[in-house]
């Protein structure tokens, strides 16, 4: 039977039309190309840096000389590549863009890269929620809004921002607004230990050149209450900013959210008759709280550093809570090596390493 012959005609190759180099591949029925994981260089893409986010669009400055085929400097819109739709990108961020660039009204350009951060400031929505929020990156300093009054300070939030900026490896400063309601004195006595730099300001007195001072040739994030003054700070420092300013309610003490989304402005000092480098200001919106549930314990111990002697001296394995035997922190408190002001310090952060503790007791 001829047909189990599977020699080719010539006897020279076996099998023939059913050899296995021979065989040809089913064509893609679809017809279309496969997909591949190489992804384009994008050789002509142009820097900038985002400064603001809303509703999947970005607002990218494209700096003076970023771009060889235009030296304009120019904001643009911009979507988000596919391959980035996992990425978090938040005011602050440096990008690589392609597509149209011009920055002419109804055009959008694509990010397709995204820069390495050199800080990255979070938040979560409470200390019980892993899930972090980036509020901005690549600040150098936090900007902490604190009214004296009309909201009353809070201690607690202060502490969490600072724990929050000391983590993201960013400086601090302090600013309490309103003094002319209150004495801010025994409220910033509580921080007097930590050495941080504090501004004063009032409206009509606003400490304008201090802060611009401070400001100069570095991106500050601005956070605070909602009703402390931050939107009108911001106003003072940036006079064409016009960012929207609320009213704190009589009933609850409450202020009301001016701000909904951060967004980056540029500071201009001779706007206010200022001879000062300019810098960057981060407005975010005012929060009620401050979640630390991305924060690890030692960052939280690092932020105290007014207490790091003490905390050292502790047994090893120390928890540093209430109920921790032999713990330094007791001892100061009872031969008087901490006064009341390094009493309320100590009750601080035993407050957030207990709701530390409690989150990972969840968990388990």
């Amino acid at each position: 039977m001829s047909w189990l012959n599977f020699d080719d005609d010539d006897g020279d190759e076996p099998y023939g039309e059913y050899a296995d180099h021979t065989v040809r591949a089913r064509p893609n029925p679809k017809a279309n190309r496969p997909r591949t994981k190489r992804r384009p260089e994008h050789a002509d893409a142009v820097g900038g840096m985002v400064t603001g986010v809303d509703r999947g669009r970005y607002a990218v400055l494209i700096a003076t000389g970023a771009d060889p085929d235009d030296a304009r400097e120019r904001t643009i819109v911009a979507s988000r590549a596919r391959e980035l739709r996992r990425e978090a990108i938040v005011t602050g961020d440096r990008v690589q863009l392609v597509g149209d660039v011009s920055g002419d009204e109804g055009t959008l350009a694509r990010i397709v890269s995204l820069g390495d951060r050199r800080t990255l400031l979070r938040r979560s929505a409470d200390d019980t929620d892993r899930v972090e929020r980036v509020i901005v990156a690549n600040a150098d300093q936090m900007l902490i809004v604190i009214a004296a009054a009309n909201p009353e300070p809070r201690v607690r939030l202060v502490d969490r921002y600072l724990a929050a900026a000391y983590d993201a490896g960013i400086t601090p400063l302090l600013v309490m607004t309103k003094t002319d309601l209150a004495d801010p004195g025994p409220f910033l006595e509580t921080f007097a230990s930590l050495e941080i730099p504090v501004f004063r300001s009032r409206v009509g007195a606003e400490p304008l050149a201090e802060i611009h001072d401070a400001l100069a040739g570095r991106t500050t994030v601005f956070v605070g209450h909602s009703g402390v003054g931050k939107s009108t700070l911001i106003n003072a420092l940036v006079p064409d900013a016009d960012r929207a300013t609320g009213h704190v309610n009589e009933v609850t003490g409450r202020g009301r959210h001016t701000s909904s989304s951060s967004i980056a402005l540029r500071t201009d000092p001779a706007l206010v008759g200022l001879d000062a480098v300019p810098g960057w200001v981060v407005d975010t919106p005012g929060v009620r709280s401050f979640g630390l549930g991305h924060v690890e314990a030692d960052a939280i111990l690092r932020s105290f550093h007014d207490l790091a002697p003490l905390i050292d001296a502790c047994p090893r394995g120390c928890t540093h809570l209430a109920d921790a035997p032999d713990c330094e922190l007791d001892a100061a408190i009872a031969d008087g090596r901490l006064d009341a002001v390094g009493a309320e310090r100590v009750e601080s952060l035993r407050r957030l390493l207990h709701d530390r503790s409690s989150e990972r007791s969840s968990e388990r």
